[in-house]
């Protein structure tokens, strides 16, 4: 599984897209491929370099459940793409 950090603030955890309620949800992606478009993606519209970390399922979606976080695995099935510029985008 593989989820996107800032290129240059990899310390700084993952990045998250807030939903219509405002809160941060985790997208993990179960192809690499997926992960890489999306990426791309927010490059060409957001000016934001993405990186992708490979993260192990189990252990990110316990994680996720324990600190309460909300997250979504995007499956190859799913088509999601990034917020437009004025959406809500996680800054943080």
């Amino acid at each position: 599984m593989f989820l996107l950090t800032e290129r240059d603030k990899k310390e700084e955890g993952a990045y998250a897209v807030k939903d219509k309620y405002g809160s941060k949800v985790l997208f993990m992606f179960e192809e690499e491929d997926d992960a890489i478009r999306y990426a791309q993606q927010l490059e060409e519209d957001h000016g934001v370099a993405m990186s992708t970390i490979e993260i192990d399922r189990d252990l990110a979606i316990k994680a996720c459940e324990m600190y309460n976080y909300n997250y979504s695995v995007i499956t190859p099935n799913d088509i999601v793409i990034p917020p437009a510029i004025d959406d809500n985008i996680s800054e943080d």
